[in-house]
């Protein structure tokens, strides 16, 4: 039975937490930046957490053995 990879996308793009969340970086924020307000690039520097499902969908993808 061949092993189980992680998920090579997901691993460049997400980050499980120690509760089991997965972190993401925000879009928009590599060129065209001078159009944007400082406000909104502010806001866009947090990383965004995902919960629920979509979560558990992709912690299965990066950790497939368990």
């Amino acid at each position: 039975m061949p092993k189980q990879k992680t998920h090579k996308g997901m691993q460049k793009r997400f980050k499980i937490t120690g509760t089991g969340k997965a972190k993401h970086k925000n879009a928009f924020r590599g060129h065209k930046l001078q159009s944007k307000s400082a406000k909104r690039k502010l806001g866009l520097r947090q990383d965004n957490v995902i919960t629920g499902k979509e979560a558990v969908t992709i912690a299965n993808a990066l950790r497939p053995g368990k």
